[in-house]
């Protein structure tokens, strides 16, 4: 064996070897995590009462992101979470309902997870 063959050699075993070292390395491309809208803590969530004022709902749980000029009566709170890797996507969505500045109904279609976001996401 001459001696560029074996060096050639020698070289492929490294660099073989050391892509035992690269644990998690794919080929996919890099995808961001998207996050959009209100996230809202269950626990603020749960503290909402028939009854409120428009400032008490915002100091508990913030100002909507979504101001209906047409309905001041109606605040809507969105959120979505799209992670990028595994394009795992969370959502969630909150109205509360006013009359004269006061709370009279809250809908929540679905629960608000008490564990907050997901932890299966690449940050």
């Amino acid at each position: 064996m001459t001696p560029t063959r074996r060096l050639a050699l020698v070289l492929a075993v490294a660099m073989l070897g050391g892509c035992t070292a690269l644990q998690g390395f794919s080929l996919r491309p890099y995808r961001m995590n998207i996050q959009q809208g209100n996230y809202l803590e269950a626990e603020a969530v749960d503290q909402l009462e028939v009854g409120m004022t428009q400032s008490q709902v915002r100091f508990l749980i913030g100002t909507p992101m979504i101001a209906d000029p047409f309905n001041t009566e109606r605040w809507d709170y969105v959120f979505y979470f799209k992670v990028g890797r595994t394009r795992h996507e969370v959502k969630s969505r909150l109205t509360v309902w006013f009359e004269e500045g006061k709370v009279v109904r809250i809908e929540r279609p679905e629960e608000i997870d008490e564990s907050g976001r997901p932890t299966d996401f690449d940050a």
